[in-house]
């Protein structure tokens, strides 16, 4: 298996495929990738020499961010949003959505299973 930044990629799938299992990479960037290194896009993962996954490896560290140093900068820009005390960061606080969808109903990912509350009864019922 090749390996670009310390990621293995698959074998036995397309150039521009394979490069999508690098965080931050998805098919726009993994076929100007494949255009910037001078990489036929269609060529399997395993047929790329040690030149073209150097080239590949260069052009990633040089004009992306990708891998970890992506992960790292999304966290800070969470972190600031949470210290500087806006809505976005209360909600990430919070664990709710951040983009305005509803939590009435729905919801479930971000505010993870239902926690049951005993002895709350439904309004309809409680109105008689």
């Amino acid at each position: 298996m090749p390996r670009i930044l310390g990621v293995d990629i698959p074998n036995d799938k397309q150039t521009h495929i394979a490069l999508r299992y690098l965080y931050g990479i998805g098919p726009t960037l993994a076929l100007r990738l494949c255009e910037q290194a001078n990489i036929d896009p269609h060529r399997r993962a395993k047929e790329l020499s040690d030149d073209d996954l150097a080239r590949l490896a260069t052009i990633l560290d040089r004009e992306y961010a990708v891998e970890g140093p992506l992960r790292r900068q999304i966290q800070q820009n969470i972190q600031r949003l949470r210290d500087i005390g806006c809505y976005r960061g209360l909600r990430h606080r919070r664990g709710l959505p951040v983009r305005g969808q509803r939590t009435r109903t729905n919801a479930r990912t971000r505010k993870g299973p239902r926690k049951t509350v005993a002895g709350k009864k439904g309004v309809k019922e409680m109105r008689g």
